[in-house]
């Protein structure tokens, strides 16, 4: 029977000891690869995001040096607006398209050139180069095209018999126009992640389905989607803020137009109010507003797939 001073205590007070000491060294490591960046994080993302919340409840003109405390009336006139129903819906209208289309399409050129096909390299370097490109040059470049009097598409719809919509005059037309031009511009990014993604999921699957017999639309649905899971929720955030955050595609074709508010979102009202109207506490109360939003909708997303995780 061991006692107290047995060499297996010794022993195992050792180990315990030396565990401890490595357990601390690691979590040093830790906190020295991590401060840098808790730091950055503190002093430019949330310092900020908290001077916007405070900002948001007084009226303050960017142009002077005082402000005043105005409460709840900032809020209180945002949901009162007559221009906050155009807003959110543009908003929301131009988020679920440029999110389901850029995720779609880039689901459905990324299935293509993953073939064993003639050109593909070249291919997928043509689908990527417009990300790569500013969003401004972008909306200059199709601006020309969508121009209703010499414009790409006016001249195609032209050799059909048809005449081009004034993408420019119309809300309905113009926020079409700024949302293909956001899919167009952004495409290269889902492209190359789905890519990736296919490229790294599980051959044995697709062997054994082919064994099965099973066709090719069935095996999408049941082999390949559900190993992209994960990838589809990744790109379902990222590209839903990228979109939400959309400015300078919109202020270089439309500047938020036609007809005051046609193509006009929350990140556009934002700047807007700030900018142009100079009520730098009311932009911070639209940017606060969201943000919340934001917030909310990541926080589904993720319970969502936690559920089906």
């Amino acid at each position: 029977m061991a006692t107290a001073n047995s060499p297996n205590n010794d022993i195992s007070s050792e180990l315990v000891r030396r565990a401890t000491k490595s357990r601390h060294k690691e979590w040093l490591l830790a906190a020295v690869l991590l401060a840098p960046n808790l730091f950055l994080l503190a002093v430019f993302t949330y310092r900020p995001l908290l001077d916007n919340i405070r900002l948001s409840f007084f009226n303050w003109n960017i142009s002077s040096p005082s402000s005043t405390f105005v409460g709840l009336d900032n809020y209180i006139e945002w949901f009162t607006r007559d221009d906050t129903k155009t807003i959110v819906f543009n908003t929301v209208i131009f988020t679920f398209f440029a999110v389901i289309g850029s995720m779609v399409i880039g689901l459905t050129l990324a299935l293509l050139l993953n073939q064993r096909i003639k050109g593909r390299n070249f291919a997928r370097s043509v689908v990527f180069a417009p990300y790569a490109i500013s969003g401004a040059a972008i909306g200059i470049a199709f601006q020309f095209v969508f121009d209703p009097n010499f414009g790409l598409i006016q001249e195609i719809l032209g050799w059909l018999g048809a005449s081009s919509p004034n993408f420019y005059a119309v809300p309905g037309w113009a926020l079409f126009m700024v949302t293909f031009t956001f899919v167009w511009k952004n495409l290269g990014y889902t492209f190359v992640i789905y890519l990736a993604a296919l490229q790294g999921l599980d051959k044995e699957l697709d062997e054994a389905a082919a064994i099965d017999g099973t066709g090719r639309w069935r095996k999408f649905w049941r082999v390949t989607m559900p190993q992209l899971r994960n990838t589809t929720f990744f790109l379902s955030i990222t590209v839903l803020l990228n979109s939400v955050q959309v400015f300078d595609i919109i202020n270089v074709m439309t500047r938020g137009g036609p007809q005051g508010n046609g193509t006009q979102t929350l990140v556009f009202q934002i700047y807007n109010e700030t900018f142009v109207n100079f009520r730098a506490g009311y932009g911070a109360t639209a940017a606060t507003i969201l943000f919340l939003i934001l917030l909310v909708v990541t926080l589904i997303q993720v319970r969502i797939m936690d559920k089906r995780g």
